[in-house]
C-alpha cells in the first residue's frame, strides 16, 4: 500500500470547494468525511490531480485559475432553443436547470440564462466554467 495518494487510490478525505469570491459551494468539513475512488469520475479530474502525492494527515489549499479548473466559458455551448423543442414538454424557468438526452441516451444538463415567449437561451457550460476555484482538502486515510 502506498504512503501517498495515487491516481487510482481509494481515500477518505474532507474537502471544500469555493468559487473565486470564496463562496463555499460544497464542504464535508464539519460533517462526515467523503470516501472516493480516484479515476472513476466521482471527483472532477483536475481536482483528483491535486490530491496525487498527498499523504494522510496532510491538508492543503489549491487555488485554481479557470484554465486549471473547469476551463473558460465557451460561448459555443450556449444555444437558443425554441420552447416547443424543449424535452418532455418542460416548462422552462429562468435560472433553472433542464435535463436533455442525446440520441444515444446520454444525459446532459443546461442552465436557462434567458427566456422569452418563443425560446430559451440554454448554457451547457459547466456552472464553474470561467471561474477561479479554491479547493481545500485534508487527506484522512488511504484504504
Amino acid at each position: 500500500m502506498s504512503e501517498t495518494v495515487q491516481a487510482d487510490s481509494y481515500i477518505a478525505l474532507h474537502y471544500r470547494v469555493a468559487n473565486g469570491e470564496d463562496v463555499e459551494l460544497v464542504s464535508t468539513f464539519g460533517g462526515g468525511p467523503a470516501t472516493l475512488q480516484l479515476g472513476t469520475g466521482e471527483l472532477a479530474p483536475m481536482l483528483e490531480r491535486c490530491l496525487v502525492g498527498m499523504a494522510p494527515g496532510q491538508r492543503h489549499v489549491f487555488l485554481l485559475e479557470p484554465a486549471q479548473a473547469f476551463g473558460p466559458h465557451n460561448p459555443r455551448l450556449m444555444q437558443r432553443i425554441a420552447r416547443s423543442a424543449l424535452p418532455g414538454g418542460a416548462v422552462p424557468e429562468l435560472h433553472a436547470l433542464i435535463e436533455f438526452s442525446s440520441p444515444s441516451g446520454d444525459k446532459y444538463t443546461g442552465f436557462v440564462r434567458e427566456l422569452d415567449d418563443e425560446a430559451a437561451l440554454v448554457d451547457f457550460n459547466h456552472p464553474l466554467a470561467g471561474k477561479a476555484i479554491r479547493f481545500e482538502v485534508e487527506i484522512l486515510g488511504i484504504m
